[in-house]
């Protein structure tokens, strides 16, 4: 596996994954506290939506169905959105 595959395929396991699945956990103790609104309820479909996606990398990394410069342009994409996030 490159380098690029290998970073990416990180990112994705041990930062992208666990920070959405923590989000969505906080959204979900919304649902069940009766405090969620129609804009929490949204963001919870864009939010599995997101990590059906991240988990459809992890796939196509393993089954090498990504070549490197695709998987730099992912890495890439998600590496912007964190900045974007931090900002």
């Amino acid at each position: 596996m490159s380098e690029i595959k290998q970073d990416l395929l990180e990112l994705v396991q041990e930062s992208m994954i666990p920070e959405v699945e923590a989000y969505l956990e906080e959204l979900h103790e919304l649902i069940k506290e009766n405090k969620q609104t129609d804009e929490d309820m949204e963001e919870i479909k864009e939010m599995e939506t997101f990590l059906v996606e991240l988990q459809n990398i992890i796939l196509a990394i393993k089954e090498d169905k990504i070549d490197d410069i695709q998987a730099e342009e992912i890495y890439e994409n998600i590496a912007n959105l964190v900045e974007g996030e931090e900002e």
